[in-house]
C-alpha cells in the first residue's frame, strides 16, 4: 500500500509519461472535445468505503447529465489496494484511470513520480478562492497544483453515550481520564473502554501530537519521531493495551474497530467522519442520537489530530484530459460537495458550502469543522506517505512486547534518516 517506485526505472517512466501527457488530449476511445463538446470515456477510480460508494457512484454518473456524450466508467477501488494499484498501472503505462480520488498524502508522491497532470490553468481548478486554505496544502508539489480538494477530515473520539452514562463516567478529555474510566466501564457495562487501531500508524498521530511531537520537522529537515515525545506516545499506547483500557488488532483494524463500536463491545473509538454512517448502521446506534463525537483525548502536553481528506487528481497519461479536467471541476464543485455532505456527513473543502442551511444544521459537520480548523498539518513531502510503514512495524513491536518504546522510536528515526537523505 505504501510502496514506492525508485531508481532508473522510475526516472525512465516519468520521462515517458511527461512526453505522452503533452499530446494526449484525445485519442483511443477517450474522444476529447468534438466541436467544443466533450465526448468519450472518463474512468474514475473511487476509493470510498462500503458505506459511501453508492453515493459517490451516483454523484460521478451525474456528470453525464451535464455532458451527455461523456461516459463515466466508475470503479470502486478498496483503499488498501489503491496506492499500489495506481502506481503499477501508471508505471506500466496502461490501465490507470483518468481521474482518481486520491488520499491527501499520496498527491506529492504521485506528482514526484510524474504520474499526475498539473492542473494550473486548466478547467479542473474552478473558483479556487472558495477552498479552505488548509485544504489546499496537500494539492501542491514543486510549485504546481496536482489535485483539487474534495473532502477534508480529521480524527475524533466516537463514543457510545449510553455506555458512558451507564458507567457513570464523563467523556474523557485526556488519556489519563480515559484510563481511569476504563475499569468502571468494564464493571458496569462489560464493554472495553477503547478500540485502539494498532494496524495503521495514522491513528497513532493523535497520541504523538498529544505529547507535543511529530514525525518530522519538514521546515528544518529534521527527524523528530525519536524525540522524548515519540517515546512517550509509544509508551502511552502500550500502557492502554496492557492495562486492558483498550483492545487492539494488528490486522483488519478498520473493520474490527467499526464492528466493535457498532456492536457495543467497546465504548469509544478514534475515527473520522467517513465512518459516521457505518457506525450508525449498527445495533448500538439504532437510536442515532446515541453516537457522540468529541475531540480526541489529549496527551500530557497537548491535544491534536492529523488533517486528512481526499483530493481529485488526473493521470498524466490520460487519453481524455479535457473531459478529465471537467470531471474534476464537477466533482469538486460546491453543488456536489453539498450533496456529499447531505448524504454522508463528510466535510466540504469549499467555504461557501458551510453557509448552506442544511450543512450548518448537520450535527457532525458542526463538530468536525472546528476540529478540522485545529487539526495538525502533516508534512506534504514526496516521502510523506512512506513515513508510515516504518512506524507501523515498530508500533506492532511495542504492542506485542517485541521492542521497548525507546527501541522502537530509535528504529523509526533511523529508518526515516535513510529515507530522507538530507534530514538530520
Amino acid at each position: 500500500m505504501r510502496r514506492g517506485i525508485r531508481g532508473a526505472l522510475a526516472t525512465a517512466l516519468v520521462a515517458g509519461l511527461a512526453l505522452a501527457a503533452t499530446g494526449c488530449g484525445s485519442g483511443g476511445d477517450g474522444g476529447g472535445a468534438v466541436g467544443g463538446e466533450l465526448s468519450g470515456t472518463v474512468t474514475f477510480w473511487d476509493t470510498s468505503n462500503d458505506a459511501e460508494k453508492a453515493t459517490y457512484r451516483k454523484l460521478a454518473e451525474g456528470f453525464q447529465k451535464e455532458h451527455p456524450k461523456v461516459h463515466v466508467s466508475y470503479v470502486n477501488v478498496p483503499f488498501g489496494d489503491a496506492n499500489a494499484k495506481f502506481k503499477n498501472a501508471a508505471g506500466g503505462g496502461a490501465g490507470a484511470p483518468d481521474v482518481m480520488r486520491t488520499e491527501v498524502a499520496w498527491v506529492a508522491d504521485f506528482a514526484h513520480l510524474g504520474y499526475l497532470a498539473p492542473l494550473d490553468g486548466t478547467p479542473a481548478l474552478d473558483n479556487t478562492g472558495d477552498y479552505l486554505p488548509q485544504a489546499v496544502g496537500s494539492t501542491r508539489f514543486g510549485g504546481k497544483t496536482y489535485a483539487a480538494p474534495q473532502v477534508i477530515d480529521t480524527l475524533a473520539l466516537f463514543y457510545n453515550k449510553k455506555l458512558l452514562q451507564d458507567a457513570g463516567v464523563a467523556v474523557p478529555k485526556n488519556v489519563t481520564e480515559l484510563a481511569a474510566a476504563a475499569q468502571k466501564i468494564k464493571d458496569k457495562t462489560g464493554a472495553t473502554a477503547l478500540y485502539l487501531r494498532g494496524d495503521d500508524p495514522y491513528w497513532f498521530l493523535p497520541y504523538l501530537y498529544g505529547e507535543g511531537g511529530d514525525m518530522v520537522d519538514a521546515a528544518h529537515k529534521k527527524v523528530t519521531i525519536d524525540s522524548a515525545a515519540g517515546v512517550r506516545a509509544l509508551r502511552t499506547i502500550k500502557q492502554l493495551v496492557d492495562s486492558k483500557a483498550a483492545v487492539t488488532d494488528a490486522t483488519d483494524g478498520q473493520e474490527n474497530q467499526l464492528k466493535a463500536l457498532k456492536d457495543g463491545t467497546v465504548a469509544m473509538a478514534i475515527d473520522g467522519p467517513w465512518d459516521i454512517e457505518g457506525a450508525r448502521a449498527g445495533k448500538a446506534f439504532q437510536d442515532k442520537g446515541n453516537l457522540g463525537v468529541a475531540p480526541v483525548p489529549g496527551g500530557s502536553t497537548a491535544q491534536g489530530s492529523p488533517q486528512g481528506g481526499w483530493d481529485l487528481s488526473v493521470y498524466a497519461g490520460s487519453k481524455n484530459l479535457q473531459a478529465a479536467y471537467a470531471f474534476v471541476k464537477y466533482m469538486s464543485s460546491a453543488k456536489v460537495q453539498q450533496e456529499t455532505t447531505d448524504k454522508l456527513s463528510l466535510l466540504p473543502t469549499r467555504k461557501s458550502v458551510y453557509n448552506v442551511p442544511a450543512v450548518k444544521q448537520n450535527e457532525m459537520v458542526a463538530f468536525f469543522k472546528p476540529a478540522v480548523d485545529g487539526a495538525v498539518q502533516r508534512p506534504w513531502i514526496a516521502q510523506g506517505n512512506s513515513l508510515f510503514e516504518p512506524l507501523k512495524v515498530q508500533m506492532n513491536k511495542v504492542l506485542t512486547g517485541a521492542a521497548t518504546p525507546e527501541q522502537a522510536a530509535k528504529a523509526v528515526g533511523d529508518a526515516y534518516r535513510k529515507l530522507l537523505k538530507d534530514y538530520t
